[in-house]
C-alpha cells in the first residue's frame, strides 16, 4: 500500500481533488412534439410550458421579445456570480427499467430513448444512475462477483442481456451522459449474514481490500465496454436494512475506514479518475456525511455528498455546503408513485423539494429513482409496490409521467458545463420557486414554478435587459435566451 501522506500530496499536487466549480391528457402523451431549436436572435426569449392540468406539456409557446411593460413581482438574475457547475439531469437505469426497454421491438425502444434522451428530439436526459448488481427493483438476486474469490468478477449474464445493449444505445444517442453507480448490497460472501438481503459486511482487513478491488473491477470492466463511470457511492441507503430485498448497513466510521485505507489508495493506485461520492441517503441524517468530511484523511479521496428526499427537508444540503464548501453535493434519488397527489400535486411538490430545492442548496444533479416500470409497478424484487418509473412501459406501448416533463424543464436547456448563477426576488409572490442558469455559450436559463392556484404576473430582469410573463395558476416554465 501506498504510503497515506505521501499519497495525500501527490493528489493535491495533481489536482485530483474534487470541489465544485466556482463557476461558488387524462394521461400525458408520450412525449412533447419536437420544435425547432431556439432562435440565436438575441432579444428573444424561447418559453416552454407545463400546466398542472396537462393542457400544456413541456410546449413551446410563441418567444417573447425582451422588453414592454413590465408589472408584479421581478427575480433578478446576477450571471456575474456564478455557481455550482451543473452534472445533468435524469433518473436510474435499473435492471427492471432496462429489462422492460430492452424487450420492446427495436423501433418502439429507439423511438423512446430518442424522446428521453435526445436533445433535439427528446428532452435530452442527461445523467443516469445504475445499480451494481442487483436493488429491489431487479429481476431477482446478483452480484458482479458472487464467488468468494474476487478474481472471479464478471459482469453478470443479466446485464450482458439487459443493461449494457440498452446502456448503449442511449450513449450512442447522448455520449455525454454522465453515470453514476451504486450497489445496494456487496456480494453475500463479503457479508456477516451471507446473504445480499440485510446485514453488514464481514468486517476484516481481507474483506475491505475485495470491497474495495469490487469498485475498481466495476469501473474497469465497464471501461472495456467502452462506457466510462463518472461516479460511485459505496453503498445505497447504508443506514436502511431490510430481510426483503438487497440492502446493507453501512456507518459512517466504517465508510470512512475503507475509502480512506482501501477504495482511496487503489483508485489512485489503478488510475481510475471515477469520483467517490459519500453517504447516499436521506437529508435528515447529514450527520453521515459531515462526519466523515472530518477526517482530513479520508475527504482527500471524496469528490462529494449524495442525498435522497424521503426524510428531512433540502436545507440540509446547503448547510452541509456551508461546513464544507470545497465538496460537492448530489440529489441521487428519488421515487414517485401512488402516494402521491396526482399529476398537478406532483408537479408542485417535485418543483419546490427535487429540484429548486436541492440545485439552489448547491446540488449539481437531480435524479428520479426508476427510468421506467409497468403499469403494475414492476417489475420488482421485494421493494415498493406503488412505485412509479418516469415512463410507463406495457409490452410495445409506453406513455411518460409527470417526472418526465420537469426533468426535461431542466436537462433540454441546462447543458454541459452550465453553471448556477445568483437570483433575488423583490416584490410580493407567493408559493413561487426557480432557480437559474449560465450555458457555457452564455445563453441563460430560468426555470420557474408557480405552485399557487392563481396565475402570477412577474418580471424578470438580467442586467439591463428585462421581459414580463404571466405564470398560470400550478404550473412551471423554463424561459432561454441569449
Amino acid at each position: 500500500m501506498l504510503n497515506k501522506k505521501t499519497l495525500i500530496k501527490a493528489l493535491l499536487a495533481g489536482g485530483l481533488t474534487c470541489c465544485l466549480l466556482q463557476c461558488s391528457d387524462p394521461s400525458p402523451s408520450p412525449g412533447f412534439t419536437p420544435e425547432p431549436a431556439p432562435d440565436d436572435e438575441t432579444g428573444i426569449v424561447e418559453v416552454y410550458l407545463t400546466t398542472g392540468d396537462q393542457q400544456n406539456l413541456l410546449k413551446r409557446l410563441t418567444p417573447i421579445k425582451l422588453g414592454g411593460k413590465l408589472a408584479g413581482f421581478t427575480i433578478s438574475l446576477d450571471s456575474t456570480v456564478l455557481h455550482q457547475e451543473m452534472d445533468g439531469f435524469g433518473a436510474a437505469l435499473t435492471g427492471s427499467s432496462a429489462y422492460l426497454l430492452k424487450n420492446m421491438l427495436d423501433a418502439k425502444r429507439a423511438e423512446i430513448l430518442q424522446k428521453i434522451f435526445d436533445p433535439s428530439n427528446g428532452i435530452g436526459m442527461s445523467y443516469l444512475r445504475l445499480t451494481i448488481g442487483s436493488s429491489d427493483f431487479s429481476l431477482g438476486n446478483y452480484s458482479y462477483c458472487d464467488l468468494a474469490d474476487i478474481t472471479r468478477f464478471g459482469i453478470p449474464d443479466i446485464d450482458q442481456r439487459d443493461l449494457l445493449p440498452v446502456l448503449k444505445e442511449i450513449l450512442a444517442i447522448n455520449p455525454d451522459l454522465k453515470i453514476l453507480a451504486s450497489p445496494w448490497s456487496a456480494p453475500a460472501w463479503m457479508k456477516q449474514n451471507n446473504h445480499m438481503n440485510g446485514g453488514s459486511l464481514i468486517a476484516t482487513p481481507e474483506i475491505y481490500a475485495a470491497f474495495a478491488d469490487y469498485f475498481v473491477k466495476y469501473v474497469e470492466a465497464f471501461e472495456q465496454e467502452g462506457i466510462r463511470i463518472d461516479a460511485i457511492t459505496l453503498q445505497n441507503e447504508p443506514l436502511h436494512e431490510t430481510g426483503g430485498y438487497p440492502t446493507m448497513k453501512m456507518e459512517w466510521q466504517e465508510q470512512s475506514e475503507i475509502i480512506k485505507n482501501y477504495l482511496g489508495p487503489r483508485f489512485v493506485a489503478n488510475n481510475i479518475t471515477t469520483k467517490i461520492i459519500i453517504y447516499d441517503h436521506n437529508w435528515d441524517m447529514w450527520s453521515y456525511p459531515n462526519n466523515i468530511l472530518k477526517d482530513p484523511e479520508t475527504q482527500v479521496f471524496v469528490d462529494g455528498s449524495g442525498f435522497h428526499g424521503y426524510g428531512g427537508t433540502y436545507p440540509a444540503m446547503g448547510t452541509l455546503h456551508n461546513l464544507h464548501p470545497d465538496k460537492a453535493l448530489y440529489f441521487t434519488e428519488q421515487s414517485a408513485g401512488g402516494w402521491g397527489d396526482g399529476f398537478a400535486g406532483d408537479l408542485k411538490w417535485h418543483a419546490e423539494n427535487i429540484f429548486t430545492g436541492p440545485i439552489n442548496n448547491w446540488s449539481k444533479n437531480v435524479l428520479m429513482w426508476n427510468l421506467a416500470l409497468n403499469p403494475q409497478s414492476g417489475p420488482t424484487n421485494g421493494g415498493c409496490t406503488n412505485c412509479r418509473g418516469v415512463a410507463t412501459i406495457s409490452g410495445n406501448a409506453y406513455s411518460f409521467n409527470e417526472e418526465y416533463y420537469i426533468i426535461g424543464h431542466f436537462s433540454k436547456f441546462v447543458h454541459k458545463g452550465a453553471c448556477r448563477i445568483t437570483h433575488s426576488l423583490t416584490g410580493s409572490c407567493s408559493n413561487f420557486f426557480c432557480s437559474a442558469f449560465i450555458n457555457a455559450n452564455g445563453s441563460k436559463v430560468l426555470f420557474a414554478a408557480n405552485n399557487s392556484n392563481v396565475a402570477q404576473n412577474f418580471n424578470v430582469r438580467c442586467g439591463n435587459r428585462e421581459f414580463n410573463y404571466i405564470i398560470p395558476a400550478i404550473s412551471v416554465v423554463t424561459f432561454t435566451w441569449k
